[in-house]
């Protein structure tokens, strides 16, 4: 690589990946501009619309005019309850085009091939819809995305902080995870135990990915919010904004400033 660039990694959590925009205006207030992004799942979501040139208010802003309840759509007689059809049609009309090579940031999506059993990392082609929406489709919940014969499901089986698709890309990797493990006092519900078996089990690949992250954000008190908790946009937004600061003026920032990589801001 012959300049500085710098890698965002946003990982899934469902209604928590909404904070990835907060942890977004915070770096975008200090003049950090990520220059290659790579979600999954919900932070292949807010990660494709952040490649297409999105700003994190301009985001906000998305999630807040359209009706949530629009996303999601029941499924009868399918190997999933609810159907991502919704946030699709959503992306299709905000970003206007279906392929990776016209996104105005490189751009990578984690999905699981529940056929071969891998992880898979896709950052080229065309199809950029479908790769997003089967990395978010949660096992059980959704229905699974089919793509050329293949079954494919939410990427944070495998890896749910994708830093692997940054390496050799970018020279610093920001890592921003808003699926910390804690403990809770009750799981009681059938729901209850499904969230927090799934998240325990995408927590152990967190760990790993994290070893490739020279800055790792944590969302600590999004523990307080559930998965489903779409609604409260403004105040995910906040936990991550608020997070996100404490390490870029203590880590981030300092390192970034004298490597000359600061308010290198995207040409619209």
């Amino acid at each position: 690589m012959n300049k500085q660039t710098i890698g965002i990694a946003l990982s899934g959590g469902g209604a928590r990946g909404i904070a990835h925009i907060g942890v977004l205006k915070a770096l975008e207030e200090h003049g950090i501009y990520p220059t290659n992004v790579a979600g999954t799942s919900m932070g292949a979501i807010v990660g494709v619309l952040y490649a297409a040139g999105f700003s994190a208010n301009e985001m906000a802003r998305v999630l807040k005019d359209e009706k949530v309840y629009k996303w999601f759509k029941v499924e009868w007689f399918k190997p999933g309850l609810l159907s991502l059809s919704g946030v699709k049609d959503l992306l299709s009309k905000q970003v206007g085009h279906n392929e990776f090579g016209k996104l105005k940031r490189p751009f990578s999506v984690v999905v699981s091939n529940l056929n071969t059993g891998k992880g898979e990392i896709i950052s080229r082609g065309d199809m950029l819809m479908e790769w997003v929406i089967a990395s978010a489709c949660v096992p059980i919940v959704f229905t699974p995305m089919v793509i050329n014969g293949f079954t494919y499901v939410d990427g944070g089986l495998f890896h749910n902080l994708p830093t692997e698709a940054l390496i050799g890309e970018s020279n610093y990797i920001i890592g921003s995870n808003v699926n910390p493990v804690s403990r809770v006092e009750e799981v009681e519900s059938a729901k209850q135990v499904g969230e927090r078996v799934f998240n325990l089990s995408i927590a152990q690949n967190v760990w790993q990915s994290r070893n490739y992250c020279d800055f790792f954000i944590e969302a600590k008190d999004i523990v307080k919010y559930a998965t489903w908790d779409y609604f409260k946009v403004d105040e995910l937004i906040e936990v991550g904004y608020n997070a996100a600061n404490k390490i870029i003026d203590k880590y981030i920032l300092p390192e970034l400033k004298e490597a000359g990589v600061i308010g290198k801001k995207l040409s619209m």
